[in-house]
């Protein structure tokens, strides 16, 4: 289909790099956990947005120019870099906070979807990713393979996604049963902050090669 092959074992492949954790994962747990179920498939939403980035700059062969550029590769490595360490920040800094208003809810629902795709879209290894492991199931006589790039890297994303509502579901329900008080928030945030800038630090430190 579309100059693809072997797609049941692509959706298998994804679905299991899906549900392993990383930073996108712990970012929409800790949004799922504190802010409850929509707030977490927010999050998922923007991290899947952010990655449809990564599936166009594929598809059009811009990936490229970071997996061979160290100057590219290195600019985009420190700007995702220090997003990641910023959103730990703000979430480590993060107190009790009485219930917002209708306003500061709307505001909040775009930040979460906002930060959940630049945690994605400004991460490099994320592009390098997508180059690696789509072309293994592009065939080699497609007549267009940056059409079968597309519909591999948009098959991933929206598994990807389906994957992450569960990840969504499973934090909100895991803090409800914990009690959604503000003790528990508190903490979750500030967990959640100490791991995006431990990420941040640990992308600010890898090469292009890793």
């Amino acid at each position: 289909m579309f100059g693809t092959h072997d797609l049941v074992l692509f959706i298998l492949s994804g679905l299991l790099l899906n549900i392993t954790p990383g930073q996108d994962v712990f970012y929409i747990v800790s949004r799922g956990a504190s802010l409850g179920w929509k707030g977490g498939a927010l999050a998922a939403l923007g991290v899947g947005s952010g990655c449809f980035v990564h599936v166009f700059a594929a598809a059009l062969g811009l990936s490229a120019i970071l997996a061979t550029s160290a100057t590219a590769f290195m600019i985009v490595k420190y700007a995702g870099a220090a997003y990641l360490v910023w959103i730990g920040v703000t979430m480590w800094c993060a107190g009790k906070k009485d219930a917002p208003s209708v306003s500061h809810q709307s505001l909040s629902k775009r930040k979460v979807f906002a930060q959940g795709f630049w945690t994605n879209a400004l991460n490099p290894k994320v592009a390098l990713f997508f180059l690696a492991f789509l072309p293994q199931f592009v065939s080699a006589n497609a007549q267009s393979k940056p059409l079968a790039f597309l519909f591999l890297g948009i098959l991933f994303t929206l598994n990807g996604t389906l994957v992450n509502f569960g990840w969504a579901w499973t934090a909100a329900k895991a803090s409800n049963a914990l009690g959604n008080g503000g003790k528990y928030q508190h903490w979750i945030k500030r967990a959640a902050g100490t791991l995006f800038i431990g990420f941040g630090l640990r992308l600010a430190l890898t090469d292009s090669a890793s």
